[in-house]
């Protein structure tokens, strides 16, 4: 049986990943730290979905932390490592940028090196299309240039990166980077727009945009993108490839949307437009479909009936999780 160590298992995009996998019959072991980077009833929430399947052991571990790599972890050999474990947030990384390169640049490389020490031959990496920056053409392809990052969290990913590239030169281990585009869906992250829309719009509070609401995200549904990761599975060499809707929405289109499914109005409270933020994002898939054999099924709307329908199901707690601008 296939066996797979998932990192950041609790998160949203890893615990959608380990489903998918014991959906299809194989072992996962999944590590996460449980951090505070948001209110931790989400992550365990995931996690209490994982641990009463069989084929999944769960260790609470820390990537920053070389030490917690250990044999107990590589006990059995892995096929593949997914590094889906992440400081994620552009405005945040601005904050607190030591923390963005701990895990994401640090995190990689201890992963990098367990890899080199335990004959794991496969490594996939989550990325972020925030590395395409403000100078590309729309739609973002890989080939694009990505050296002008416009956030601590942005080039932390870009190092990450780097040291899979270096890592496939050195040892041959086999590298799929994946750059994700906004994604959303159930149990999202509290920090990203769907899910503190959502939130707002029902309860009746205030929503913040920043900027007009002209600005345009490649919505991607978590299915779509946990698909997409592990199709990365398949062996490349060293590829980078985008994962996203290619279809974007204004933010305005993505509030307009959630009104309609909630049957509520949104109290929109405009701001200045954060100099970390991009103009828009749109992925040029036809790579992952050319290598992976992947298309996006979720349309928008689709998307969110279901990021809502959950937040209906869990909104005696989920209604009290704080969303920050």
């Amino acid at each position: 049986m296939p066996t797979y160590l998932v990192t950041g298992v609790a998160g949203f995009i890893g615990s959608r990943v380990a489903t998918l996998l014991l959906d299809d019959g194989h072992a996962v072991v999944g590590i996460d730290n449980i951090n505070d980077a948001y209110d931790t009833r989400l992550k365990r929430w995931r996690l209490a979905q994982l641990e009463p399947r069989p084929g999944f052991r769960f260790f609470r571990r820390d990537i920053t932390r070389i030490e917690d790599l250990d044999a107990e972890i590589f006990a059995t050999p892995f096929d593949a490592v997914f590094n889906l474990a992440a400081r994620a947030g552009v405005r945040h990384s601005v904050k607190n940028p030591w923390l963005y390169i701990d895990t994401n640049v640090t995190g990689t490389l201890n992963l990098l090196e367990s890899c080199r020490e335990y004959g794991v031959r496969k490594f996939i990496l989550a990325s972020t299309s925030s590395l395409y920056g403000v100078n590309n053409p729309v739609p973002y392809n890989e080939e694009q240039r990505t050296d002008h990052p416009l956030s601590p969290y942005a080039s932390s990913k870009k190092s990450a990166e780097t040291l899979a590239a270096t890592y496939r030169h050195l040892y041959g281990i086999d590298v799929t980077v994946l750059r994700y585009f906004t994604v959303y869906g159930p149990a999202s992250r509290p920090d990203m727009s769907p899910f503190r829309f959502v939130q707002r719009i029902v309860e009746g509070l205030p929503i913040t945009v920043y900027g007009d609401g002209s600005q345009s995200r490649d919505f991607t549904y978590v299915d779509d993108v946990a698909r997409g990761t592990i199709a990365g599975l398949r062996p490349l060499g060293y590829e980078v490839i985008n994962l996203g809707s290619d279809t974007p929405a204004e933010l305005l289109t993505l509030v307009h949307t959630i009104e309609a499914i909630v049957g509520k109005r949104a109290e929109i409270i405009f701001k200045p437009a954060h100099p970390t933020d991009m103009l828009r994002t749109w992925a040029d898939v036809s790579k992952a479909a050319r290598l992976l054999g992947w298309h996006p099924q979720f349309q928008l709307e689709q998307g969110l009936r279901a990021l809502v329908d959950w937040y209906m199901a869990n909104r005696p707690w989920a209604s009290s999780i704080g969303t920050t601008d």
